[in-house]
């Protein structure tokens, strides 16, 4: 690790090109923001009702036209208020005594299909109103949902292997690549199952381009920049969340959307396809026994940083010299796969609570949000909401993860989000309203901060030479919590108190887990997995001269 950094140190260290670099990966995290958040959008159900039939009506009402025929036709829109908007009024039947005044017998399935009172989410033409995805049929919006982030689920854990294997780059253009045929595809889909089938498809590669650019640029930065830079592309994906309705609205069909989305997608490959905006990560390189490859960008970095790379005149060597010491005991790349994490002591550990932390984040913000927002209607309440407070949790992290440290924030935010659920799960009929929208807010606040941090915490815990496959089983972790909200709508909801009961539960217990994981404000990235296995617990208090040794756990030998 100290070969590594003395390595970067020489060329320039986090110097003009690499702050560039590093700055310039903001900007495919607003195509990627707009892309991972234009699942509500597809999926939002407007208001519907059954569209009335005047052949079934009684000839004297066979003559009523606007609101009095849908007040004649459809029980949710007359006096007598019927549970579901996809029925009709039942008359009696032809052949019975005759009435000035016909009233309903009852209620019968629709026959001429629905009608749409308001577009979706700003969409004219949407999957749900194209294809009827409502009432018998309303199963198959969650069922879509949950494909989409079960795709993610399944790139991150296979694009993340790749990504120790063949690299970050050639992760991010393959990724690139499909992602803009299967979006385009996406938009001349010609049924409900194609669309699922390429949804789930097209998140797995939005995944790995995700997943390779979050890694590279983290790879990139020095120990105090590592924060700042990883939260601001944060900020560029809520960016694009913000900006996808205006663009909903602006081309008025889900089919331009996606086409739109595919453009975009292949603008980022057409700029950051090329090596002078996404090079190789060196530190992958270095880490892989690759030092040819890698000495060609380091000279780079030195050069654009105004750096002489056979310069010796400091106290350190120049990098040619550091260069030609290491390519001296130079073998073949050595791979690593991720079942290596077997045979650590601790990171495995870290590996897990993380991915246990990050499941809880991802899936106890549906509990939030459905507390604040219960009309399944409602879209750009919940939808801004959430993108709102995703920023705010980001500009929190920065001004404490550096101040504070990783751990303790983490252990903060898994405490408010746990109370927070426990309170709304057992108070939620007593406590007045005021207060429950008060725990719902924090809860969210609370919730993206966790999956965030969960996030950053496990890149740095995993060595470079399995630092993909790791963030991948972590993010992926979050896309299976995310996923388990729509699960539960298939089944009208019925599962859902269950569902907040088990994430309430994992919430309370992983606060002491969280103790166990160690502390990597302001430490170099470790390299290899033994580099991985000496990082430490830090004292959770100010001014403590220890490390803290947990009561009944025993400490690791590297401790």
């Amino acid at each position: 690790m100290e070969r590594e950094a003395q390595l970067l140190c020489a060329a320039g260290g986090f110097g003009r090109a690499r702050r560039l670099l590093a700055a310039a990966s903001w900007l495919p995290c607003v195509a990627l923001g707009l892309a991972l958040s234009s699942e509500p959008l597809l999926t939002a159900r407007p208001a519907h009702h059954c569209r009335p039939d005047p052949a079934l009506l009684p000839p004297s009402l066979r003559a009523l036209r606007g609101p009095a025929l849908l007040g004649a036709s459809v029980p949710r829109l007359g006096p007598a208020r019927a549970p579901s908007p996809c029925l009709l009024l039942r008359y009696p039947v032809p052949g019975a005594r005759p009435s000035s005044a016909p009233a309903p017998s009852g209620t019968r399935p629709c026959t001429r299909g629905w009608l749409y009172t308001l577009p979706a989410a700003g969409l004219l033409r949407s999957p749900v109103t194209q294809w009827d995805l409502v009432c018998e049929d309303s199963w198959k919006v969650p069922l879509e949902q949950m494909c989409h982030f079960l795709g993610w689920l399944l790139g991150c854990v296979l694009l993340g292997t790749g990504c120790d294997r063949f690299g970050r780059r050639a992760v991010f253009v393959v990724s690139l690549v499909l992602a803009t045929v299967l979006g385009a595809s996406e938009a001349l889909a010609a049924s409900f199952y194609a669309l699922l089938a390429l949804r789930f498809l097209h998140g797995g590669t939005l995944a790995g381009a995700f997943l390779a650019l979050y890694v590279a640029r983290l790879e990139l930065c020095d120990p105090p920049h590592r924060l700042a830079f990883s939260m601001g592309a944060g900020l560029f994906s809520v960016a694009g969340t913000l900006l996808l309705p205006g663009l909903a609205m602006l081309v008025q069909d889900w089919r331009l959307l996606q086409g739109l989305s595919a453009l975009v997608t292949g603008l980022l490959l057409l700029f950051w396809g090329f090596p002078a905006l996404f090079p190789e990560s060196p530190c992958w390189l270095l880490a892989t026994g690759q030092v040819a490859q890698a000495s060609r960008i380091l000279w780079h970095f030195a050069e654009a940083s105004g750096v002489d790379p056979e310069d010796s005149s400091s106290e350190e060597n120049s990098l040619a010299t550091e260069l030609a010491g290491l390519s001296a005991g130079s073998t073949q790349p050595q791979y690593h796969s991720i079942l290596g994490l077997l045979h650590t002591r601790t990171t495995w550990r870290s590996g897990l609570i993380l991915g246990f932390s990050s499941l809880v984040g991802g899936g106890i913000r549906a509990s939030f949000l459905r507390s604040l927002v219960p009309s399944e209607q409602a879209f750009y309440l919940p939808y801004f909401l959430e993108a709102g407070l995703e920023a705010t949790a980001i500009v929190l992290l920065i001004l404490t993860a550096d101040r504070c440290g990783r751990r303790p924030v983490l252990l903060l935010g898994t405490m408010v989000a746990g109370l927070a659920s426990l309170l709304l799960l057992a108070g939620a009929q007593y406590l007045p309203g005021w207060t429950t929208l008060f725990l719902s807010v924090l809860g969210l606040l609370a919730s993206q901060a966790v999956s965030e941090l969960s996030v950053l915490l496990a890149a740095e815990v995993f060595p470079t030479v399995i630092r993909g496959a790791g963030l991948g089983l972590v993010l992926g972790a979050g896309f299976l919590g995310r996923a388990t909200a729509p699960l539960t709508d298939i089944h009208g909801r019925r599962g859902f108190f269950l569902q907040h009961v088990v994430f309430t539960s994992l919430a309370i217990l992983i606060l002491l887990c969280v103790l166990l994981l160690p502390e990597t404000r302001g430490q170099e990235l470790p390299q290899s997995l033994e580099d991985a296995d000496r990082l430490q617990r830090s004292p959770l208090l100010l001014g403590c001269p220890h490390q803290d040794h947990l009561p009944l756990l025993l400490p690791s030998r590297s401790e």
